[in-house]
């Protein structure tokens, strides 16, 4: 597809002015106060969650989350037979797609997948691989497609989400449903479900400052099992921290899938009422 020629779309990786910019600082350093977040959080706090299945009356099944003012809609469709494939295959496959929409983020976005967003693909692909039974449809393929509409932060958390309680509402066979969440580290500050702002700050690294701990975390885990199905890091971040931080989403993971449960039961009861 032709790209959008009406807008100009800036460099490819870039970061939001407003994050470099601190009034009360008349020294010219650069100084972030994370210890009081913008929405009166608490560091472990997660933002509310809404949850809904059923959105989407083509597809086979449906959700559409909200954290915060983040929103992500996630589809799944009927299972097809995997295409240019020579030979048989005991297992299934899972092929995901991760898109932000052009209107999503601060800068806007072209209609082709970026780096990012095939990047954003793979994990959402292998986060959900381990929950499904992929013996259960051989030499077929189940399509998962998340869309982003608005992206304030821990987007692809949400995605993994909703595409577990999309395939579960697609009625596909699973061992249990996946929860994610995200943490973003800056020095000792660990901020549980960060914002795109946060998650900017976190991503930045002071001059001269090379052993600085900075970076974002996401744990994709499947609570029921107590196991882990993925770990994404981008940045600079030590041993210790890394396990303090998987330790902190992993419980974080425990407290959101009673939100996912609640869902899908309600989903059920409508349908038998």
């Amino acid at each position: 597809m032709p790209i959008d020629q009406k807008r100009i779309n800036g460099p490819e990786a870039s970061f939001p002015y407003h994050i470099y910019s601190n009034i009360n600082d008349r020294s010219g350093e650069i100084k972030y106060d994370l210890s009081k977040r913008s929405d009166k959080r608490t560091n472990n706090e997660m933002r509310k969650i809404f949850l809904k299945t059923g959105v989407i009356s083509q597809a086979k099944g449906s959700a559409y989350i909200e954290m915060g003012n983040t929103k992500v809609v996630c589809s799944v469709f009927d299972p097809r037979e995997v295409p240019n494939k020579n030979g048989y295959c005991v297992q299934g496959e899972i092929y995901c797609e991760f898109k932000f929409a052009p209107f999503s983020c601060e800068k806007r976005k072209i209609h082709q997948q970026s780096a990012e967003e095939k990047e954003c693909s793979l994990i959402l692909q292998r986060s959900l691989e381990p929950a499904v039974c992929l013996h259960e449809f051989p030499n077929f393929q189940v399509d998962v497609y998340a869309v982003v509409l608005d992206n304030v932060g821990s987007s692809l958390a949400a995605a993994i989400i909703a595409a577990s309680v999309a395939l579960a509402n697609a009625g596909v066979p699973m061992f249990g449903l996946v929860t994610a969440s995200t943490i973003g580290i800056y020095d000792n500050h660990f901020l549980v479900d960060p914002t795109d702002t946060e998650e900017a700050i976190c991503n930045t690294q002071p001059e001269q400052q090379d052993d600085f701990n900075h970076g974002i975390i996401t744990v994709a885990s499947l609570p029921q099992h107590g196991q882990i199905s993925e770990v994404f890091l981008v940045g600079s971040i030590d041993a210790d921290s890394v396990i303090r931080a998987t330790d902190i989403l992993t419980t974080v993971n425990k407290d959101i899938c009673p939100v996912l449960q609640q869902c899908l039961v309600k989903t059920i009861m409508k349908l038998h009422n």
